[in-house]
Protein backbone atom coordinates (compact mmCIF):
# COMPACT_ATOMS: atom_id res chain seq x y z
CA UNK A 1 0.00 0.00 0.00
CA UNK A 2 1.37 3.45 -0.88
CA UNK A 3 2.19 5.69 2.05
CA UNK A 4 -0.34 8.28 0.93
CA UNK A 5 -3.12 5.68 1.02
CA UNK A 6 -2.52 4.93 4.69
CA UNK A 7 -4.97 6.50 7.15
CA UNK A 8 -3.77 9.68 8.83
CA UNK A 9 -2.59 9.32 12.42
CA UNK A 10 -2.66 12.35 14.73
CA UNK A 11 -1.52 12.86 18.32
CA UNK A 12 -4.97 11.91 19.61
CA UNK A 13 -5.05 8.56 17.79
CA UNK A 14 -6.11 5.49 19.73
CA UNK A 15 -4.10 2.25 19.84
CA UNK A 16 -6.71 0.64 17.60
CA UNK A 17 -6.19 3.31 14.97
CA UNK A 18 -2.47 2.60 14.67
CA UNK A 19 -2.63 -1.18 15.04
CA UNK A 20 -2.78 -1.79 11.29
CA UNK A 21 0.33 0.35 10.81
CA UNK A 22 2.66 -1.72 13.01
CA UNK A 23 3.91 -3.90 10.17
CA UNK A 24 4.93 -0.80 8.21
CA UNK A 25 6.64 0.54 11.32
CA UNK A 26 8.57 -2.69 11.84
CA UNK A 27 9.88 -2.63 8.27
CA UNK A 28 10.82 1.05 8.49
CA UNK A 29 12.63 0.55 11.79
CA UNK A 30 14.64 -2.32 10.36
CA UNK A 31 15.61 -0.21 7.35
CA UNK A 32 16.52 2.78 9.54
CA UNK A 33 18.70 0.66 11.82
CA UNK A 34 20.66 -0.56 8.80
CA UNK A 35 21.84 3.01 8.08
CA UNK A 36 22.99 3.94 11.58
CA UNK A 37 26.41 5.37 12.32
CA UNK A 38 27.00 7.27 9.10
CA UNK A 39 28.47 10.76 8.90
CA UNK A 40 25.95 13.27 7.58
CA UNK A 41 26.72 16.48 5.68
CA UNK A 42 25.44 20.00 5.88
CA UNK A 43 23.66 21.20 2.73
CA UNK A 44 24.69 24.66 1.55
CA UNK A 45 23.56 25.88 -1.87
CA UNK A 46 22.46 22.30 -2.54
CA UNK A 47 26.01 20.98 -2.04
CA UNK A 48 27.08 18.58 0.70
CA UNK A 49 29.60 20.05 3.10
CA UNK A 50 31.54 18.35 5.88
CA UNK A 51 33.70 19.84 8.63
CA UNK A 52 36.96 19.08 10.38
CA UNK A 53 35.12 18.34 13.62
CA UNK A 54 31.95 16.35 14.21
CA UNK A 55 29.56 15.64 17.06
CA UNK A 56 27.77 12.38 17.80
CA UNK A 57 24.04 11.71 17.96
CA UNK A 58 23.05 8.84 20.23
CA UNK A 59 19.70 7.22 20.96
CA UNK A 60 18.21 8.37 24.28
CA UNK A 61 16.73 4.89 24.75
CA UNK A 62 20.20 3.32 24.43
CA UNK A 63 23.11 5.70 24.81
CA UNK A 64 25.46 3.05 23.45
CA UNK A 65 23.69 3.22 20.09
CA UNK A 66 25.44 5.66 17.76
CA UNK A 67 22.90 7.04 15.30
CA UNK A 68 25.20 9.28 13.33
CA UNK A 69 27.81 12.00 13.25
CA UNK A 70 27.26 15.58 12.10
CA UNK A 71 29.57 18.44 11.19
CA UNK A 72 30.37 20.93 13.91
CA UNK A 73 29.71 23.91 11.68
CA UNK A 74 31.76 27.07 11.93
CA UNK A 75 31.04 30.77 11.58
CA UNK A 76 32.28 30.49 7.99
CA UNK A 77 29.78 27.73 7.24
CA UNK A 78 26.96 29.90 8.60
CA UNK A 79 28.12 32.89 6.59
CA UNK A 80 28.32 30.81 3.40
CA UNK A 81 24.79 29.52 4.00
CA UNK A 82 23.50 33.07 4.43
CA UNK A 83 25.27 34.16 1.24
CA UNK A 84 23.70 31.23 -0.60
CA UNK A 85 20.23 32.14 0.66
CA UNK A 86 20.79 35.79 -0.22
CA UNK A 87 21.80 34.90 -3.77
CA UNK A 88 18.75 32.62 -4.19
CA UNK A 89 16.26 35.14 -2.82
CA UNK A 90 15.57 37.27 -5.94
CA UNK A 91 14.63 34.33 -8.16
CA UNK A 92 12.61 32.49 -5.48
CA UNK A 93 10.71 35.59 -4.34
CA UNK A 94 9.84 36.59 -7.91
CA UNK A 95 8.48 33.21 -8.87
CA UNK A 96 4.72 33.27 -9.33
CA UNK A 97 3.25 32.24 -6.03
CA UNK A 98 1.48 29.31 -7.69
CA UNK A 99 4.87 27.84 -8.61
CA UNK A 100 6.24 28.28 -5.08
CA UNK A 101 3.12 26.67 -3.67
CA UNK A 102 3.36 23.75 -6.09
CA UNK A 103 6.94 23.05 -5.01
CA UNK A 104 5.97 23.14 -1.35
CA UNK A 105 3.02 20.85 -1.92
CA UNK A 106 5.39 18.42 -3.61
CA UNK A 107 7.58 18.57 -0.49
CA UNK A 108 4.55 17.69 1.63
CA UNK A 109 3.79 14.76 -0.65
CA UNK A 110 7.42 13.62 -0.45
CA UNK A 111 7.15 13.61 3.34
CA UNK A 112 4.00 11.48 3.16
CA UNK A 113 5.71 9.03 0.81
CA UNK A 114 8.58 8.66 3.30
CA UNK A 115 6.55 8.97 6.48
CA UNK A 116 7.32 5.59 8.01
CA UNK A 117 11.06 6.03 7.53
CA UNK A 118 10.90 9.56 8.94
CA UNK A 119 8.83 8.36 11.89
CA UNK A 120 11.20 5.45 12.54
CA UNK A 121 14.10 7.88 12.74
CA UNK A 122 12.15 10.04 15.21
CA UNK A 123 11.63 6.98 17.39
CA UNK A 124 15.36 6.31 17.47
CA UNK A 125 16.62 9.88 17.67
CA UNK A 126 14.01 11.71 19.76
CA UNK A 127 12.64 8.77 21.74
CA UNK A 128 9.05 9.19 20.55
CA UNK A 129 6.63 6.30 20.69
CA UNK A 130 5.07 5.08 17.46
CA UNK A 131 1.90 7.15 17.65
CA UNK A 132 3.76 10.35 18.55
CA UNK A 133 6.34 9.80 15.80
CA UNK A 134 3.89 9.14 12.98
CA UNK A 135 1.68 11.98 14.22
CA UNK A 136 4.58 14.40 14.03
CA UNK A 137 5.43 13.44 10.46
CA UNK A 138 1.79 13.74 9.42
CA UNK A 139 1.67 17.16 11.06
CA UNK A 140 4.77 18.34 9.21
CA UNK A 141 3.21 17.54 5.84
CA UNK A 142 -0.10 19.13 6.84
CA UNK A 143 1.68 22.29 8.03
CA UNK A 144 3.33 22.73 4.65
CA UNK A 145 0.00 22.26 2.88
CA UNK A 146 -1.75 24.63 5.28
CA UNK A 147 0.75 27.44 4.74
CA UNK A 148 0.75 26.93 0.99
CA UNK A 149 -3.03 27.16 1.16
CA UNK A 150 -2.87 30.48 2.98
CA UNK A 151 -0.95 32.00 0.08
CA UNK A 152 -3.49 30.60 -2.39
CA UNK A 153 -6.47 31.72 -0.33
CA UNK A 154 -5.21 35.31 -0.35
CA UNK A 155 -4.15 35.34 -4.01
CA UNK A 156 -0.52 35.84 -3.11
CA UNK A 157 -1.46 38.56 -0.59
CA UNK A 158 -2.31 41.18 -3.20
CA UNK A 159 -5.39 43.28 -2.52
CA UNK A 160 -6.90 46.20 -4.45
CA UNK A 161 -7.72 49.26 -2.36
CA UNK A 162 -10.06 52.21 -2.67
CA UNK A 163 -9.08 55.55 -4.24
CA UNK A 164 -10.15 59.12 -3.47
CA UNK A 165 -8.93 60.27 -6.89
CA UNK A 166 -10.55 58.52 -9.89
CA UNK A 167 -7.20 58.56 -11.70
CA UNK A 168 -5.48 56.51 -8.99
CA UNK A 169 -5.25 52.75 -8.86
CA UNK A 170 -4.16 51.54 -5.40
CA UNK A 171 -3.28 48.17 -4.04
CA UNK A 172 -1.59 46.58 -1.05
CA UNK A 173 0.98 43.81 -1.39
CA UNK A 174 2.63 41.70 1.26
CA UNK A 175 6.21 41.11 0.21
CA UNK A 176 8.94 38.84 1.63
CA UNK A 177 11.69 40.23 3.84
CA UNK A 178 14.60 38.20 2.43
CA UNK A 179 16.63 35.59 4.32
CA UNK A 180 15.27 33.94 7.47
CA UNK A 181 17.12 31.92 10.09
CA UNK A 182 15.02 28.97 11.28
CA UNK A 183 16.14 27.68 14.68
CA UNK A 184 14.39 24.45 15.67
CA UNK A 185 13.96 22.59 18.99
CA UNK A 186 14.67 18.94 19.77
CA UNK A 187 11.16 17.96 20.77
CA UNK A 188 9.38 18.35 17.41
CA UNK A 189 12.37 18.25 15.08
CA UNK A 190 10.33 17.38 12.00
CA UNK A 191 6.98 19.16 12.38
CA UNK A 192 8.16 22.45 13.83
CA UNK A 193 11.09 22.60 11.43
CA UNK A 194 8.78 21.92 8.49
CA UNK A 195 6.23 24.46 9.66
CA UNK A 196 8.61 27.30 10.42
CA UNK A 197 10.51 26.76 7.17
CA UNK A 198 7.35 26.43 5.09
CA UNK A 199 5.95 29.67 6.49
CA UNK A 200 9.06 31.54 5.39
CA UNK A 201 9.33 29.79 2.02
CA UNK A 202 5.66 30.10 1.09
CA UNK A 203 5.96 33.84 1.62
CA UNK A 204 8.87 33.99 -0.84
CA UNK A 205 11.75 34.17 1.62
CA UNK A 206 14.78 31.90 1.59
CA UNK A 207 15.95 29.93 4.62
CA UNK A 208 19.02 28.97 6.59
CA UNK A 209 17.88 26.18 8.90
CA UNK A 210 19.69 24.94 12.00
CA UNK A 211 18.24 21.95 13.87
CA UNK A 212 18.78 21.18 17.54
CA UNK A 213 22.01 19.28 18.06
CA UNK A 214 20.12 16.47 19.80
CA UNK A 215 17.97 15.73 16.73
CA UNK A 216 19.78 16.71 13.51
CA UNK A 217 18.92 13.51 11.61
CA UNK A 218 15.29 14.63 11.44
CA UNK A 219 16.54 17.98 10.16
CA UNK A 220 18.70 16.43 7.47
CA UNK A 221 15.85 14.21 6.26
CA UNK A 222 13.52 17.22 6.10
CA UNK A 223 16.11 19.14 4.09
CA UNK A 224 16.30 16.24 1.65
CA UNK A 225 12.50 16.27 1.29
CA UNK A 226 12.50 19.98 0.43
CA UNK A 227 15.40 19.73 -2.03
CA UNK A 228 14.21 16.49 -3.62
CA UNK A 229 10.83 18.13 -4.18
CA UNK A 230 12.47 20.75 -6.38
CA UNK A 231 13.26 23.64 -4.05
CA UNK A 232 16.09 25.61 -5.73
CA UNK A 233 19.60 25.17 -4.32
CA UNK A 234 20.20 28.03 -1.93
CA UNK A 235 16.55 28.59 -1.12
CA UNK A 236 16.87 26.10 1.74
CA UNK A 237 20.22 25.63 3.48
CA UNK A 238 20.91 23.15 6.28
CA UNK A 239 23.67 23.84 8.82
CA UNK A 240 24.56 22.01 12.01
CA UNK A 241 26.57 22.83 15.10
CA UNK A 242 26.31 24.49 18.48
CA UNK A 243 24.07 27.40 19.21
CA UNK A 244 26.98 29.41 20.55
CA UNK A 245 28.80 29.18 17.22
CA UNK A 246 26.41 28.53 14.32
CA UNK A 247 23.28 29.89 15.99
CA UNK A 248 25.03 33.07 17.09
CA UNK A 249 26.62 33.54 13.67
CA UNK A 250 23.17 33.41 12.08
CA UNK A 251 21.29 35.65 14.50
CA UNK A 252 24.04 38.28 14.47
CA UNK A 253 24.49 38.26 10.71
CA UNK A 254 23.48 41.57 9.06
CA UNK A 255 22.03 39.71 6.05
CA UNK A 256 19.56 37.72 8.15
CA UNK A 257 16.30 39.63 7.73
CA UNK A 258 14.18 37.63 10.16
CA UNK A 259 14.45 34.81 12.66
CA UNK A 260 11.92 32.22 13.81
CA UNK A 261 12.71 30.23 16.94
CA UNK A 262 11.12 27.61 19.14
CA UNK A 263 12.74 26.77 22.47
CA UNK A 264 13.20 27.92 26.03
CA UNK A 265 12.00 31.23 27.40
CA UNK A 266 15.52 32.19 28.45
CA UNK A 267 17.03 31.72 24.98
CA UNK A 268 13.98 33.12 23.20
CA UNK A 269 13.87 36.32 25.25
CA UNK A 270 17.60 36.78 24.80
CA UNK A 271 17.16 36.43 21.05
CA UNK A 272 14.15 38.75 20.97
CA UNK A 273 16.02 41.49 22.81
CA UNK A 274 19.26 41.21 20.86
CA UNK A 275 18.25 40.39 17.28
CA UNK A 276 17.32 43.88 16.10
CA UNK A 277 20.28 46.26 16.18
CA UNK A 278 20.38 48.98 13.51
CA UNK A 279 16.61 48.78 12.88
CA UNK A 280 13.69 46.55 13.93
CA UNK A 281 13.58 43.11 12.32
CA UNK A 282 10.93 40.39 12.74
CA UNK A 283 11.60 37.84 15.46
CA UNK A 284 9.00 35.09 15.86
CA UNK A 285 9.48 33.10 19.05
CA UNK A 286 7.54 30.28 20.74
CA UNK A 287 8.91 29.79 24.23
CA UNK A 288 7.10 27.09 26.15
CA UNK A 289 4.48 26.95 28.86
CA UNK A 290 3.41 25.88 32.32
CA UNK A 291 0.08 24.55 31.20
CA UNK A 292 -2.81 24.03 33.64
CA UNK A 293 -5.87 21.84 33.60
CA UNK A 294 -8.91 22.59 35.74
CA UNK A 295 -11.24 19.79 36.87
CA UNK A 296 -14.50 21.05 38.37
CA UNK A 297 -17.07 19.17 40.41
CA UNK A 298 -19.15 18.92 37.22
CA UNK A 299 -16.45 17.05 35.31
CA UNK A 300 -16.61 13.59 33.80
CA UNK A 301 -13.82 12.05 35.89
CA UNK A 302 -12.84 9.40 33.34
CA UNK A 303 -12.43 12.02 30.60
CA UNK A 304 -10.35 14.19 32.91
CA UNK A 305 -7.98 11.40 33.90
CA UNK A 306 -7.51 10.31 30.28
CA UNK A 307 -6.95 13.86 29.05
CA UNK A 308 -4.47 14.81 31.75
CA UNK A 309 -2.53 11.54 31.51
CA UNK A 310 -2.11 11.90 27.75
CA UNK A 311 -1.05 15.54 28.01
CA UNK A 312 1.23 15.12 31.01
CA UNK A 313 3.02 11.92 29.99
CA UNK A 314 2.85 11.80 26.19
CA UNK A 315 6.42 12.09 24.81
CA UNK A 316 7.58 12.07 28.43
CA UNK A 317 6.12 15.53 29.02
CA UNK A 318 8.60 17.10 26.60
CA UNK A 319 6.06 19.30 24.86
CA UNK A 320 5.62 23.05 25.15
CA UNK A 321 1.92 22.30 25.61
CA UNK A 322 2.27 19.47 28.14
CA UNK A 323 -0.03 19.58 31.16
CA UNK A 324 2.16 20.04 34.23
CA UNK A 325 -0.30 21.27 36.88
CA UNK A 326 -3.90 20.41 37.70
CA UNK A 327 -6.40 22.25 39.91
CA UNK A 328 -9.23 20.00 41.06
CA UNK A 329 -12.37 21.11 42.87
CA UNK A 330 -12.48 19.64 46.38
CA UNK A 331 -15.29 17.07 45.93
CA UNK A 332 -13.34 15.29 43.15
CA UNK A 333 -9.79 15.92 44.30
CA UNK A 334 -8.90 12.67 46.05
CA UNK A 335 -10.66 10.46 43.52
CA UNK A 336 -8.96 12.28 40.65
CA UNK A 337 -5.47 12.07 42.16
CA UNK A 338 -5.91 8.41 42.96
CA UNK A 339 -7.10 7.60 39.45
CA UNK A 340 -4.39 9.68 37.75
CA UNK A 341 -1.69 8.10 39.91
CA UNK A 342 -2.95 4.62 39.07
CA UNK A 343 -2.93 5.50 35.36
CA UNK A 344 0.61 6.88 35.59
CA UNK A 345 1.83 3.72 37.31
CA UNK A 346 0.25 1.53 34.63
CA UNK A 347 1.88 3.29 31.67
CA UNK A 348 4.53 1.20 29.93
CA UNK A 349 7.92 2.92 30.03
CA UNK A 350 10.64 1.64 27.74
CA UNK A 351 12.17 1.50 24.29
CA UNK A 352 9.74 3.50 22.12
CA UNK A 353 10.44 1.21 19.18
CA UNK A 354 8.32 -1.40 20.97
CA UNK A 355 4.67 -1.23 20.00
CA UNK A 356 3.27 -1.35 23.54
CA UNK A 357 5.47 1.40 24.99
CA UNK A 358 3.72 4.69 25.76
CA UNK A 359 6.45 6.60 27.63
CA UNK A 360 9.93 6.66 26.12
CA UNK A 361 13.11 8.21 27.49
CA UNK A 362 13.74 11.85 28.24
CA UNK A 363 16.13 13.39 25.76
CA UNK A 364 19.42 13.37 27.73
CA UNK A 365 21.19 13.25 31.08
CA UNK A 366 20.50 16.94 31.69
CA UNK A 367 16.79 16.14 31.60
CA UNK A 368 17.30 13.33 34.11
CA UNK A 369 19.14 15.72 36.42
CA UNK A 370 16.27 18.20 36.10
CA UNK A 371 13.84 15.41 36.98
CA UNK A 372 15.81 14.41 40.06
CA UNK A 373 15.96 18.04 41.18
CA UNK A 374 12.18 18.35 40.77
CA UNK A 375 11.63 15.19 42.83
CA UNK A 376 13.87 16.58 45.56
CA UNK A 377 11.98 19.89 45.49
CA UNK A 378 8.70 17.99 46.00
CA UNK A 379 9.82 16.75 49.41
CA UNK A 380 7.16 18.81 51.20
CA UNK A 381 4.37 17.06 49.33
CA UNK A 382 3.42 13.47 48.54
CA UNK A 383 4.72 11.60 45.51
CA UNK A 384 1.66 9.59 44.51
CA UNK A 385 3.28 7.89 41.50
CA UNK A 386 6.76 7.68 40.05
CA UNK A 387 9.49 9.83 41.48
CA UNK A 388 12.49 7.78 40.39
CA UNK A 389 14.89 7.22 37.56
CA UNK A 390 14.44 3.78 36.03
CA UNK A 391 17.68 1.82 35.79
CA UNK A 392 16.80 -1.88 35.93
CA UNK A 393 17.41 -4.03 32.85
CA UNK A 394 17.08 -2.25 29.52
CA UNK A 395 16.15 0.99 31.29
CA UNK A 396 19.75 1.23 32.47
CA UNK A 397 20.97 1.80 28.92
CA UNK A 398 18.96 4.98 28.45
CA UNK A 399 17.57 8.08 30.12
CA UNK A 400 14.30 6.80 31.55
CA UNK A 401 12.27 8.32 34.39
CA UNK A 402 8.93 7.24 35.81
CA UNK A 403 5.77 9.27 35.09
CA UNK A 404 5.32 11.24 38.28
CA UNK A 405 2.30 12.66 40.13
CA UNK A 406 2.81 14.94 43.14
CA UNK A 407 0.11 16.09 45.55
CA UNK A 408 0.09 18.10 48.75
CA UNK A 409 2.31 21.04 47.81
CA UNK A 410 1.25 24.64 48.45
CA UNK A 411 -0.13 26.31 45.33
CA UNK A 412 2.63 28.93 45.37
CA UNK A 413 5.34 26.24 45.26
CA UNK A 414 7.98 26.60 42.55
CA UNK A 415 6.84 23.36 40.91
CA UNK A 416 3.55 25.07 40.04
CA UNK A 417 5.48 27.90 38.35
CA UNK A 418 8.57 26.52 36.62
CA UNK A 419 8.50 24.74 33.27
CA UNK A 420 10.13 21.31 33.67
CA UNK A 421 9.70 19.62 30.28
CA UNK A 422 9.33 16.27 32.04
CA UNK A 423 6.66 13.60 32.74
CA UNK A 424 5.92 15.36 36.02
CA UNK A 425 2.58 16.81 37.12
CA UNK A 426 1.54 18.54 40.35
CA UNK A 427 -2.06 18.52 41.60
CA UNK A 428 -3.83 20.81 44.08
CA UNK A 429 -7.38 21.07 45.43
CA UNK A 430 -9.39 24.28 44.93
CA UNK A 431 -12.64 25.60 46.36
CA UNK A 432 -14.19 26.46 43.00
CA UNK A 433 -13.73 27.54 39.40
CA UNK A 434 -12.82 31.16 40.16
CA UNK A 435 -9.96 30.15 42.43
CA UNK A 436 -8.80 27.61 39.86
CA UNK A 437 -8.73 30.21 37.06
CA UNK A 438 -6.87 32.69 39.26
CA UNK A 439 -4.23 30.07 40.04
CA UNK A 440 -4.06 28.90 36.43
CA UNK A 441 -3.35 32.47 35.31
CA UNK A 442 -0.77 33.05 38.04
CA UNK A 443 2.23 32.27 35.82
CA UNK A 444 4.47 34.11 33.39
CA UNK A 445 3.46 31.68 30.65
CA UNK A 446 0.29 31.58 28.56
CA UNK A 447 0.42 28.80 25.99
CA UNK A 448 -2.29 26.17 26.57
CA UNK A 449 -4.91 25.38 29.19
CA UNK A 450 -7.70 22.86 29.62
CA UNK A 451 -10.87 22.36 31.60
CA UNK A 452 -13.12 19.40 32.33
CA UNK A 453 -16.71 20.25 33.18
CA UNK A 454 -20.11 19.29 31.83
CA UNK A 455 -21.46 22.76 32.71
CA UNK A 456 -21.49 25.01 29.58
CA UNK A 457 -21.48 28.15 31.73
CA UNK A 458 -18.22 27.07 33.34
CA UNK A 459 -16.67 26.50 29.93
CA UNK A 460 -17.69 30.02 28.90
CA UNK A 461 -16.14 31.53 32.05
CA UNK A 462 -12.96 29.54 31.51
CA UNK A 463 -12.61 30.62 27.87
CA UNK A 464 -13.34 34.24 28.76
CA UNK A 465 -10.86 34.53 31.63
CA UNK A 466 -7.95 32.25 30.71
CA UNK A 467 -4.74 34.03 29.75
CA UNK A 468 -3.59 31.45 27.21
CA UNK A 469 -3.50 31.25 23.43
CA UNK A 470 -4.85 27.68 23.16
CA UNK A 471 -7.74 26.57 25.37
CA UNK A 472 -9.55 23.24 25.37
CA UNK A 473 -12.67 21.92 27.10
CA UNK A 474 -13.37 18.25 27.82
CA UNK A 475 -10.63 16.98 25.52
CA UNK A 476 -10.13 13.33 26.41
CA UNK A 477 -7.48 12.96 23.70
CA UNK A 478 -5.30 15.57 25.40
CA UNK A 479 -6.27 18.10 28.05
CA UNK A 480 -3.76 20.70 26.84
CA UNK A 481 -2.04 19.04 23.87
CA UNK A 482 -2.76 17.89 20.33
CA UNK A 483 -3.19 21.04 18.24
CA UNK A 484 -3.40 20.33 14.52
CA UNK A 485 -2.83 22.51 11.42
CA UNK A 486 -6.03 24.20 10.33
CA UNK A 487 -7.87 23.00 13.43
CA UNK A 488 -6.22 24.74 16.38
CA UNK A 489 -3.89 27.73 16.16
CA UNK A 490 -0.88 27.31 18.46
CA UNK A 491 -0.36 30.76 19.89
CA UNK A 492 1.59 31.70 22.99
CA UNK A 493 0.59 34.64 25.18
CA UNK A 494 2.76 36.38 27.77
CA UNK A 495 6.19 34.68 28.02
CA UNK A 496 5.08 31.88 25.69
CA UNK A 497 5.33 33.85 22.45
CA UNK A 498 6.35 37.13 20.86
CA UNK A 499 3.88 37.92 18.10
CA UNK A 500 0.34 37.12 19.22
CA UNK A 501 -0.16 35.04 16.05
CA UNK A 502 0.17 31.28 16.28
CA UNK A 503 1.64 28.52 14.23
CA UNK A 504 -0.86 26.09 12.66
CA UNK A 505 -3.34 28.96 12.36
CA UNK A 506 -4.67 31.29 9.64
CA UNK A 507 -2.40 34.28 10.35
CA UNK A 508 0.97 32.57 10.38
CA UNK A 509 2.38 33.19 6.90
CA UNK A 510 1.67 36.94 7.04
CA UNK A 511 4.32 37.24 9.77
CA UNK A 512 7.00 36.45 7.18
CA UNK A 513 5.85 39.34 4.96
CA UNK A 514 5.84 43.12 5.07
CA UNK A 515 3.33 45.44 3.43
CA UNK A 516 3.91 47.71 0.49
CA UNK A 517 1.27 50.11 -0.79
CA UNK A 518 1.40 50.78 -4.54
CA UNK A 519 -0.29 53.67 -6.32
CA UNK A 520 -0.39 54.27 -10.07
CA UNK A 521 -1.85 57.49 -11.46
CA UNK A 522 -3.36 57.12 -14.91
CA UNK A 523 -4.71 59.63 -17.43
CA UNK A 524 -8.49 60.12 -17.16
CA UNK A 525 -9.06 59.15 -20.77
CA UNK A 526 -7.08 55.89 -20.66
CA UNK A 527 -9.28 53.13 -21.98
CA UNK A 528 -7.58 50.31 -20.12
CA UNK A 529 -6.32 51.57 -16.79
CA UNK A 530 -5.71 48.06 -15.58
CA UNK A 531 -3.29 47.46 -18.43
CA UNK A 532 -1.53 50.74 -17.63
CA UNK A 533 -1.22 49.72 -14.01
CA UNK A 534 0.12 46.30 -14.93
CA UNK A 535 2.72 47.91 -17.21
CA UNK A 536 3.78 50.19 -14.37
CA UNK A 537 4.44 47.25 -12.09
Amino acid sequence: MAATAQPKITYTATPAQIEEMHDAFDAALAEARSTLGRTYPMLIDGVERFAAETFEVRAPADRALLLGRFPSGTKTDAEDAVASARAAFPAWSRRPYAERVATLRQAAETIRERKFRLAALLILEAGKNRAEAIGEVEEGADLIDAYAGQVEEHDGFVRNLDALDPTERNRSLLRPFGVWAVLAPFNFPHALSAGMSAGALAAGNTVVYKPASATPIAGYELARCFLDAGLPPGAFNFVTGGGGVVGAALTRHPDIDGVVFTGSKEVGLDLFKSFSTDFPKPCITEMGGKNPTIVTRHADLAKAVDGVARSAFGFSGQKCSACSRVYVEQPLHEEFVTSLSRRASELVVGDPAERDVYVGPVIDEAAVERFEAAVAAAAGGTIRAGGERLTAGAHGRGTFVAPTVVDGLPVDHDLFKRELFLPFVVVAPVSGLDEAIDLANDTEYGLTAGIFTEDPAEIDRFFDRMEAGVVYANRKGGATTGAWPGCQSFCGWKASGSTGKGGLGPYYVQQFLREQSQTVVVAPDDEDVDAVQAAGE
